[in-house]
């Protein structure tokens, strides 16, 4: 497998506030992501989890340090660059679905491609083949009041996946969902990520739902204490997070 380096981050600091009342939220953040990573960031309330994610994403600027997005460093390149940029780098999955309710389903994933002109017969292939992955064939002409919120995250999923971005970020993915709609979702994010369809940074505060990852990160007082990695067991994957969890006081929401 050809792997390489999607994102990379150096030296990262940032810092909210006005001078002299300034909080320090990451401090000195190195991470590389590779195009078979699946990882996941835990941390406590406040360590800075969506903060990392967000610059990592370049939606957010750091402070200080740098960081290298399809290895061209974004402090230097001109808006419209960085937008492209995102638009064929990056997807994104949040927690509250943001599909539109006057489209069905499969306008809504084909959505991205419609925006840069693609055309309808490439759209429709396009939908139609990320919905046979993710299960939902039978609802895409179905509108999202329709879908039960396990239906709308993985058409959320599609919808990012669609452009074939080369890394998806996801911001609490299962926050909204039941177990099962949660697993559900888990087993598409690793299929996609076995496939090297695209590699994933998740934050999460769920352990299950991080053991799912090959890597976990865990963030605190804006620096990475430590990294978890699986040897391919999931169940005991989690419980070694678990054990992570107790040891740093049993809260890394």
């Amino acid at each position: 497998m050809n792997e390489k380096t999607v994102v990379e981050i150096r030296n990262l600091t940032k810092d909210y506030g006005a001078r002299g009342f300034r909080t320090k939220v990451l401090k000195g953040i190195d991470l590389a992501i590779r195009s078979d990573d699946f990882i996941a960031i835990m941390g406590p309330s406040g360590s800075g989890k969506t903060t990392l994610l967000n610059i990592l994403s370049s939606i957010d600027k750091p402070t200080q340090g740098f960081v290298f997005l399809g290895g061209k460093d974004i402090s230097k390149i001109s808006n419209q660059e960085l937008s492209k940029l995102r638009r064929d780098k990056i997807g994104f999955v949040f927690q509250d679905y943001n599909l539109l309710d006057t489209m069905t389903l499969q306008d809504n994933i084909a959505l991205p491609l419609s925006l840069n002109g693609i055309s309808g017969k490439t759209c429709k292939e396009k939908s139609e083949a990320l919905a046979g992955l993710f299960g939902l064939t039978e609802h895409l002409q179905k509108y999202p009041y329709q879908l039960s919120g396990g239906q709308k995250q993985r058409g959320a999923v599609c919808r990012a996946l669609i452009t074939e971005p080369e890394i998806l970020f996801a911001d609490e993915p299962t926050g909204a969902l039941d177990s099962k709609a949660g697993r559900d979702l888990l087993e598409c994010f690793k299929t996609v990520n076995e496939r090297n369809q695209a590699a994933i940074l998740m934050v999460t505060h769920d352990a299950f739902c991080a053991s799912y990852a090959k890597d976990v990160y865990i963030l605190n007082d804006g620096t990475i204490r430590c990294r978890l990695s699986s040897g391919g067991d999931r169940k005991e994957f989690y419980d070694r997070i678990m054990e992570m969890q107790v040891s740093m006081g049993g809260d890394l929401s």
